[in-house]
């Protein structure tokens, strides 16, 4: 996994790293756009406009909520990204942190219409993806939505024949989402399949 150094690094060149992938349909970032293109099309059909952004990156999800008008906060790793990010949203209320130990504070203590996490929730072991998931049901609006996009799959067959395709450039280190092994904790969650290696996790309060 990277650590705050490596994603500083990473910083400048995401959005053009990412994009290569997408563009050539391969293992991890084949659906990126559809992804981000599908989550920023349900947040905006559904009523309210504060987002919380777990992970936000450079702000490429984001930074279009935010034109839109969208109330926009959120959590990163990388005081890098952060630095990016502000500078495509300067509204937005962006705090630097570790989310795999929790939520900064100023983040807990408001609810919103829409949690976003985009390729950044499979750094957390499938348990403490369930502890976290649970963490952020209480903070919707009354008919709120978690919106999760990532390298994520139906089942656990569906990721075993991607990561035979991937081979040598599977990542070890990462943990992706499976959304029938998350079903039983979680009977609301529902996966939209947008590519052989991404997914759109959607989850409601219960």
């Amino acid at each position: 996994m990277l650590n705050d150094n490596g994603f500083d690094l990473w910083a400048d060149g995401y959005d053009e790293s990412v994009g290569l992938s997408d563009e050539a349909g391969t293992y991890p970032f084949a659906g990126y756009r559809a992804v981000l293109g599908e989550i920023y099309r349900r947040v905006l059909s559904a009523p309210g406009r504060k987002v919380l952004d777990i992970g936000f990156g450079t702000g490429t999800l984001t930074a279009k909520l935010y034109a839109q008008g969208c109330q926009i906060f959120g959590q990163d790793f990388s005081p890098r990204m952060i630095e990016l990010a502000r500078e495509k949203m300067p509204g937005a209320v962006l705090c630097q942190g570790d989310f795999s130990k929790g939520l900064a504070g100023e983040l807990k203590r408001r609810k919103y219409d829409a949690i976003v996490a985009t390729y950044s929730l499979h750094h957390l072991t499938d348990a403490q993806k369930v502890a976290f998931l649970r963490e952020l049901l209480p903070l919707l609006e009354e008919g709120g939505r978690i919106y999760i996009g990532d390298v994520a799959f139906a089942t656990r067959a569906d990721l075993a024949a991607c990561r035979a395709r991937a081979g040598d450039q599977w990542d070890e280190d990462e943990i992706y989402f499976v959304c029938e092994e998350l079903q039983p904790h979680f009977p609301t969650l529902t996966f939209s399949r947008m590519s052989d290696c991404a997914g759109v996790l959607e989850l409601r309060a219960q």
